[in-house]
């Protein structure tokens, strides 16, 4: 199936690099900003890119959770495939595609588990749906069958059923510490501004401008 004729103009102000903040977390936050009021609660849905010992590859989509000067949060199962791989190899790739602003932002750095007391203070935030379904989901494993599934649902709701539901041991969170960023804005005839950020020796920040 040929998709040629699947395009679009992109059509957006042009970026100077003197528009850029010279921190990566203030425009970053920006463009956040930006995004919200168009995407609402999508807004944090960002694909995560790990890769096992070998090299190989996997992506998904997760949700961001908080994100501060300190890196970029999301949390999961710590059985799960993307935890295997990151116990394998820390380093990990973050993408917000921003798709109707013609916006893209890539986050590559190195993911670490979060404290145990910060994996809890957002588990109690969550549902309490939420809650059960990070207890009977063994991410990533082989299910025999939906049945079985919804089998185990229904015996942790009645295990848990008169009290609160702690935190499981094998759950919580990992955080990103960025170690390059790459703002992409599309333009017209894809000469798109990119805008790719490193960090320098002393903590700062070197802006360079990329080819399309």
């Amino acid at each position: 199936m040929k998709l040629f004729d699947m395009r679009r103009e992109y059509q957006a102000p042009k970026i100077s690099l003197e528009d850029m903040n010279p921190d990566p977390f203030t425009q970053f936050e920006q463009w956040f900003q930006e995004a919200q009021e168009l995407y609402g609660d999508h807004t944090n849905a960002m694909s995560l890119a790990t890769a096992n010992a070998q090299g190989a590859p996997s992506l998904r989509t997760v949700l961001l959770k908080s994100f501060d000067r300190s890196g970029f949060v999301f949390f999961t199962n710590y059985g799960s495939r993307k935890a295997r791989e990151i116990g394998e190899n820390p380093q990990v790739a973050l993408l917000f595609p921003w798709i109707e602003m013609h916006r893209q932002v890539i986050i590559t750095g190195a993911a670490k588990k979060v404290s145990a007391a910060e994996s809890l203070s957002y588990f109690i935030s969550r549902p309490r749906g939420s809650q059960l379904g990070a207890w009977i989901s063994q991410q990533s494993s082989v299910l025999t069958s939906r049945q079985a599934l919804m089998s185990q649902w229904e015996h942790m709701k009645e295990k848990f059923k008169d009290g609160h539901i702690p935190l499981p041991d094998f759950w919580g969170g990992y955080r990103v510490t960025p170690e390059h960023f790459e703002f992409w804005q599309g333009q017209e005839n894809r000469l798109h501004d990119r805008f790719y950020y490193s960090t320098r020796d002393d903590g700062g920040w070197v802006i360079e401008i990329l080819s399309p």
